[in-house]
């Protein structure tokens, strides 16, 4: 387990959510901020959060959603535990278990509302992250089809996969969606105006016959490009990153 030298106390939605974060290893940034916003959950739901890490998107979307039955799994053991002392901290219920999402615990082989998921998204081979907990939580060993199947065995019917990943990893994403998840809409994150989207925003419903959409895309940053060491979002993105808005309204 990390000891509490080798963290740092990280401020999330403007200071809204506080997280306890590995110094060195991964550590949450947007990705996780997005997921959660764009999960449509309401009151009462039950939610997964499949590879939890630290607990950030579960932990937003609890601070968004009260009233929330949310759940984690979480393949390292060391991140699980932080998952537990952040929810612990910021006084949101969160049920973490350690596991593989190849060999779910029995205690989630349960169906749920809502399915969330952040894969790991760097292609394997290339230089990995010295730090190992790094290493495994950002670079792919389990394929996306992977995550969208034991998403699918969890979800109700009825219920919604919500995923972010990396833009290359859209192809195998949606031939992953088979028959039993549909209505899948797509939203592009693009870093500014004129530059390639580099992740998406994914929803799917299980059971769901809607057509496929491929939404407007989403701009993080303000301007064509980098213009100084200052905060530069968009006030769209602004309203989710600091202010803890969701992201549900396009996919609708």
């Amino acid at each position: 387990m990390f000891a509490d030298d080798q963290l740092s106390d990280d401020k999330f939605l403007c200071g809204r959510l506080r997280l306890l974060q590995p110094l060195k290893g991964y550590r949450a940034a947007t990705d996780p901020v997005l997921l959660a916003a764009a999960c449509p959950a309401q009151p009462g739901d039950s939610v997964l959060d499949l590879g939890c890490g630290a607990g950030a998107a579960a932990l937003c979307l609890g601070w968004r959603v009260p009233g929330l039955m949310l759940a984690g799994l979480e393949l390292q053991p060391d991140y699980a535990d932080l998952a537990r002392r952040n929810a612990q901290r910021n006084g949101i219920a969160l049920q973490v278990h350690e596991g593989d999402i190849a060999r779910m615990p029995t205690a989630l082989r349960r169906d749920f509302d809502h399915v969330i998921a952040n894969p790991p998204y760097y292609p394997p081979g290339g230089s990995p992250s010295p730090v190992a907990g790094r290493a495994r939580a950002m670079q792919v060993d389990t394929p996306l089809s992977d995550w969208v199947a034991a998403a699918t065995r969890r979800l109700r019917p009825g219920g919604w996969l919500t995923l972010i990943c990396g833009a290359d990893g859209l192809p195998q994403v949606l031939s992953a969606l088979g028959t039993k998840l549909g209505s899948a809409a797509v939203l592009p994150l693009q870093p500014r105006e004129g530059r390639p989207a580099l992740r998406i925003l994914l929803q799917a419903r299980k059971g769901g016959r809607a057509p496929f959409r491929l939404l407007a895309p989403f701009v993080i940053h303000a301007g064509l490009e980098h213009d100084g060491d200052r905060e530069s979002y968009t006030p769209q993105a602004n309203a989710v990153l600091r202010d803890g808005a969701d992201l549900v309204a396009p996919f609708r």
